[in-house]
């Protein structure tokens, strides 16, 4: 057997997209301070798609100290408009604030991917996906956040495609797995590159 495959991350969803796929891993969350290595960025590298490539390696690299040998991959995805990126709303008021500041416009979603092993970088990607979303009526919004209290926080855009919150859009630009935080496909083809869990 070949040296072992890890995921740095908690995401149930990247979780699925793997064995989904196939792939013999293990999920192994990285333990860093986003905010912090956010905040420690250079003004000009703090822009949505640095920050998502950033926060991949970091975490990547955090995992890949304590696992030698093993590939190891680091994933995160930011949301942004323009150049403002969104965190989790920390109340229905701020999830409410968000939708307010998402009606109408487009916004990204950018996932970025590595692979490192030994803390060197094999490979990386980013991804983005572009989410219209409607001009949605003051009434839908309340009966929405109303609605679905009990997810919206655990998503930054606040809103779960696979449920209600497709009904906020009126088109969707890009893959699924790039929506879900995983840029699958890039990530099969390097695997196989590097002859790691390739079919």
């Amino acid at each position: 057997m070949g040296s072992p495959l890890i995921l740095a991350s908690g995401s149930t969803a990247r979780q699925m997209l793997l064995k989904n796929a196939g792939l013999d891993f293990v999920a192994m969350p990285a333990t860093v301070d986003e905010r912090a290595i956010e905040e420690n960025l250079p003004l000009a590298g703090r822009d949505p798609v640095s920050v998502a490539r950033h926060l991949a390696l970091a975490k990547a690299m955090n995992v890949s100290k304590r696992s030698p040998g093993a590939f190891v991959i680091g994933c995160d995805q930011t949301m942004s408009l323009g150049n403002r990126i969104f965190h989790k709303a920390a109340s229905l008021e701020q999830a409410r604030q968000t939708l307010i500041s998402l009606r109408g416009k487009a916004h990204f979603l950018n996932s970025a991917v590595c692979l490192v092993r030994d803390g060197e970088l094999l490979w990386s990607d980013i991804t983005k996906a572009c989410m219209q979303v409607r001009d949605f009526s003051d009434e839908f919004l309340d009966g929405y956040v109303e609605r679905n209290c009990n997810s919206i926080l655990s998503s930054v855009g606040c809103y779960q495609l696979e449920g209600e919150g497709v009904q906020l859009f009126d088109a969707i630009a890009g893959d699924y797995f790039t929506i879900l935080g995983l840029p699958l496909l890039p990530l099969l083809a390097a695997l196989r590159e590097h002859e790691i869990n390739h079919a």
